[in-house]
């Protein structure tokens, strides 16, 4: 009886083994190696670059072994997609705050909040620039689709934030080809910058980017 009590005590051992950890959930476990696997992959392409980065170098940055990589990823593309993704999600939660922030503003001045917020959630780790304007560019034909439609999700936010806004017009050829004019120059300028050295002021994008979409959007504004 008492062999029988310490087998069932062993196994709840065993089982509560299997889902917590420290105190923490199997859940909560996997939640901070993704981050810190996050982290490593920002760091490991941003400096030693994409191509020539490797499993092993993010495990090392991780310290986290190559099993815990492949119990979260089946590669460094996956990786690399959801670093990407994640910085193009920080992006867009600092353009929502920054807009909601702002109140009532005209329009260009609305437009010059929202290129601000993109820009300097992007610029303000030189390493979420290398990777999500850099590194990301060219990996395969899958990745090059997914970074198409997260440019054209970014296109069709500008133009239903813009359209919205007093004075503002349907640029020449459309809101669909002026977006893609306008998403290619802030990839261009972003990716030009991240290779300069020094790097221009993080004004100088802002007022640049804010200057092609206001000539874009708004006829006859008297800053163009």
């Amino acid at each position: 009886m008492r062999r029988a009590a310490r087998t069932r005590v062993a196994g709840v051992s065993a089982a509560r083994s299997r889902h917590s950890y420290s105190g923490q959930s199997v859940a909560e476990r996997q939640v901070e190696r993704r981050a810190l696997f996050f982290e490593a992959a920002l760091t490991v392409f941003a400096e030693k670059t994409y191509a020539h980065s490797s499993i092993t170098d993010i495990c090392a940055a991780a310290g986290l072994s190559r099993r815990q990589f492949y119990e979260q990823y089946s590669g460094r593309e996956e990786l690399l997609v959801e670093v990407y993704d994640r910085i193009q999600e920080q992006a867009r939660d600092a353009v929502a705050q920054a807009l909601t922030a702002a109140g009532a503003v005209e329009a260009r001045g609305l437009m010059d909040v929202a290129i601000r917020a993109y820009t300097e959630a992007i610029v303000g780790d030189i390493r979420k620039a290398k990777v999500a304007f850099v590194e990301i560019v060219g990996v395969s034909e899958a990745v090059e689709r997914h970074r198409l439609e997260v440019r054209d999700r970014w296109g069709a936010v500008v133009e239903t934030a813009a359209s919205a806004l007093p004075g503002v017009r349907t640029p020449p050829g459309g809101w669909r080809v002026a977006m893609a004019a306008f998403i290619g120059a802030v990839n261009g300028l972003v990716h030009q910058w991240s290779l300069d050295d020094p790097r221009p002021p993080v004004d100088v994008l802002v007022e640049v980017l804010t200057t092609l979409l206001v000539a874009l959007a708004l006829p006859g504004d008297p800053a163009n």
